[in-house]
């Protein structure tokens, strides 16, 4: 069991980002792993190849496959990660969203875009943290970057997929992106050095983006596990969502109704 000490959790709640350390043994790191060696000789039916043909390195994206890999089941239930997840969130109950691989080979120019996450989604509510977990030692300068408290600016962002164009979702009053790249001084960015076993955890709502893996010799490999909380609510927006959960044939949700489901099952509490 990884504990969450009250500096961290109370770092999370003010910055909407933080390092949980050693939070992973050796054990469900290499479980992680071999699902990961898993999702890329047998990707999903939503895996994203972000690199151009003919360019250098290799950015791989997949997600929503923890039904059908059986090691990410394995890491969701079993690990600490819905533990630190509750702690963080300060939530009785703990569903998993789902699961989210990034892969940058070295080599790799593609950034990740600046953005947040829950306009993406089919869900609201306050209750939310991603669990960023690296399987490779990632160096500060080519780590993610987070925008320190941008979660709680009450402001909602048009999606922008990775390869740089937006959802259309005017309709719902979210606002166009910012260039951040371009006002980085006016804003507190987070890095960090991380070792394998540590995790970044992030609000749904916080800014960040990510260099390419300009490194020769290195990976660039994580995985994320997205949850939720108490005051979690289904939400099905204008357009195109990420994950299009409204796909799966597994949904009985409605607005407005708790993500309880075989699609988002809880798993603690």
């Amino acid at each position: 069991m990884t504990s969450v000490d009250q500096e961290t959790i109370e770092q999370f709640r003010e910055d909407g980002i933080t390092v949980v350390r050693n939070a992973f043994s050796k054990h469900w790191i290499d479980v992680l792993t071999r699902g990961l060696d898993r999702n890329i000789a047998e990707p999903g039916r939503y895996r994203r190849e972000y690199t151009p043909e003919g360019a250098s390195g290799h950015f791989f994206g997949d997600y929503c496959n923890w039904s059908r890999i059986p090691e990410y089941e394995d890491f969701a239930r079993n690990s600490p990660a819905a533990d630190i997840a509750g702690a963080l969130m300060g939530s009785k109950k703990v569903n998993l969203f789902h699961e989210h691989v990034v892969v940058k080979e070295p080599g790799t120019a593609e950034r990740t875009p600046w953005h947040h996450d829950q306009p993406y989604y089919c869900v609201n509510g306050d209750d939310n943290v991603s669990l960023w977990i690296p399987l490779d030692p990632v160096p500060k300068e080519r780590g993610v970057e987070f925008i320190k408290g941008s979660h709680k600016w009450g402001r909602w962002f048009t999606p922008t997929k990775f390869t740089g164009v937006d959802y259309s979702r005017q309709d719902e009053g979210f606002e166009t992106i910012p260039d951040f790249e371009a006002e980085r001084e006016k804003h507190d960015i987070a890095s960090f050095d991380l070792a394998v076993g540590d995790c970044v955890a992030f609000h749904f709502r916080t800014v960040h983006g990510a260099p390419g893996n300009s490194a020769t010799d290195t990976r660039r490999r994580a995985v994320s596990f997205r949850w939720t909380g108490d005051d979690a609510r289904f939400v099905i927006r204008a357009g195109e969502m990420s994950p299009p959960f409204l796909d799966f044939e597994e949904l009985t949700l409605k607005p407005g109704d708790p993500l309880d489901s075989p699609l988002f099952p809880v798993m603690r509490g």
